[in-house]
Parts: C-alpha cells; sequence; structure tokens
C-alpha cells in the first residue's frame, strides 16, 4: 500500500533516496551528494518540506513532489521544483496522487497560480503537466561563451562600474518593466548563492543597470536602463566582470527577451542544446 507523507514527517536520507532514483534515468544527470541536494533543492531552489510530498511503499520512497511557495511576480505561487517517480511505479497512481496533494497545498496557501520548469523533449512530463491543467507561457534559453577574454570593451567616461551588495541590486527592480525574469534567475534566488557578485553601472551616482555572476562565469542577471543600451555598456560590464574574477567560461539562461537575445548573439554565446517550458496552472 502506497502512503504520502509530507517531507517534514521523514528524514532527509529518505527524500533523497526518493530524489536520486527518481531521477535515475532522466535526461539529464542529476548525480550529486546529498549535502549538495539539501543546500540547493531547499536553499535557493526555494523548496521547503513543508510543502513537499513523498511517496512511499513500506519504507521506500516510490515517488517525490518538492514544492515551494512564494509571490512571484506580484502573484502568491506554488512551484513543483521537483517531481520524480520510481520507475517501477510510472503508469501508476502515484504521480497523479502526488499532483492532487501538491494542488491541494496550493489552494490551502491561498495560492493563484502554480508553476513549474520543465526540460524540452521530456514529452511524458510535458503531456502529464498538460493533462493537469498547466499551459507553457515562457521558453528558457541556453547560452555559453567558451573565450570570454575577447570580450574587451571599453568603459564610457559616462558611467562607472563598481562592485555592489545584492540590496543594492534589487532596487533595480523598480525600472525593470520590460522583462520576465525566470524563478532561477529572480533576486530570491540569487540572494541564496554563494560565490555570487554583483556589479552596478552608474551614471552620476544613480544605479543605471547591474550584473549578478558567479564566480565560475554563470550570469543569472544583467540588465541595463533602455537609455544607455547599445553604448557596449552591457558587453564592459561582462568584460569587467570577466577580468575581476578571471573567468574562463560564461553561461546564461533566460525567458524569452528578444533584447538579450540580441544582445548575447552579438556577443557570439553559442546556443546549447538543452532548453526548457515554463508552464503555469492558474487556480
Amino acid at each position: 500500500m502506497i502512503i504520502y507523507k509530507r517531507c517534514t514527517e521523514v528524514d532527509v536520507d529518505t527524500i533523497f533516496r526518493g530524489f536520486q532514483i527518481g531521477f535515475s534515468d532522466y535526461i539529464i544527470k542529476t548525480e550529486m551528494p546529498k549535502d549538495f541536494f539539501v543546500k540547493r533543492f531547499f536553499g535557493p531552489e526555494g523548496n521547503s518540506y513543508e510543502h513537499s510530498i513523498i511517496a512511499l511503499d513500506g519504507d521506500e520512497p516510490v515517488g517525490l513532489n518538492l514544492g515551494g511557495i512564494k509571490t512571484y511576480e506580484g502573484i502568491k505561487t506554488l512551484r513543483c521544483g521537483a517531481l520524480c517517480i520510481h520507475p517501477d511505479y510510472r503508469g501508476t497512481e502515484v504521480g497523479k496522487k502526488l499532483f492532487h496533494l501538491h494542488k491541494e497545498i496550493a489552494l490551502n496557501n491561498g495560492c493563484k497560480q502554480m508553476f513549474l520548469e520543465v526540460i524540452v523533449g521530456n514529452d511524458r512530463a510535458i503531456n502529464f503537466y498538460k493533462s493537469k491543467g498547466y499551459e507553457k507561457v515562457y521558453d528558457i534559453f541556453y547560452y555559453s561563451h567558451d573565450n570570454p577574454l575577447e570580450l574587451e570593451a571599453f568603459i564610457p567616461d559616462t558611467v562607472s562600474i563598481r562592485e555592489i551588495d545584492i540590496n543594492t541590486l534589487r532596487t533595480l527592480s523598480h525600472q525593470i518593466t520590460d522583462i520576465h525574469i525566470n524563478w532561477q534567475n529572480d533576486f530570491d534566488y540569487i540572494e541564496k548563492l554563494e560565490e555570487q557578485v554583483h556589479y552596478g553601472v552608474f551614471k552620476s551616482d544613480k544605479l543605471m543597470g547591474g550584473l549578478s555572476i558567479h564566480t565560475r562565469g554563470k550570469i543569472s542577471f544583467i540588465w541595463i536602463s533602455p537609455e544607455l543600451r547599445h553604448q557596449d555598456i552591457g558587453k564592459s560590464l561582462i568584460s569587467y566582470a570577466v577580468r575581476e574574477l578571471n573567468i574562463g567560461k560564461l553561461m546564461i539562461s533566460f525567458s524569452n527577451n528578444a533584447n538579450l537575445l540580441g544582445f548575447v548573439k552579438r556577443l557570439s554565446f553559442t546556443k546549447d542544446l538543452i532548453s526548457q517550458y515554463e508552464m503555469y496552472h492558474t487556480l
């Protein structure tokens, strides 16, 4: 008999075993140590034990649905941070029951929407989510640059670049009205990342743009005020960070954004094979 419990009712080892077996044959390898799993999925990813469900057959985990609630783009949202089923239990009622309990959590907590990301090509999962009322709203694209030192650019005399803290970077949110920022690149997410460095673009001491980048080269956020665009300032900002942090490769992901897409193409970033859909279910 399958029983379902909140993740507050089981130990971390059981949750991790459920994650490992559920993703053992996933499109992308998800091998990681337990400490990293806990730190990442119950840290920046925003999942909580209270809002996560595990399915057990006896003592063995056979399904897991990680969930986290926050106000996202002004709407109280329950995100599915991971849904995985033991290979031997796929096609049974486990997935449906986990989704039902996940939706119940959303309704009981006054959420107005549910949200998730899914790998393009994972048709079984995509069709399952569609059957449960999810719709694709955004694409997430991944790009990389293997020789960022070639991006050298000169900073105009009218602006300056300097390192800032996350709270200063957050103040840009009042100016940003032209882009959708996906969950894994928003300020709540990057605030919890270690080895993340933030830079600001200033004109007459007014913050006019910013960059948040990991010391290993993953760009989480870049934005320049429209009045300063097309002046190589974004390129200068990245170039400055590359040299400050001695970065050998750059990676960036973003949702549908024509300006950002054109920007990375002009800088000769190359598109990676992986892409995702952002899917929403309105409650």
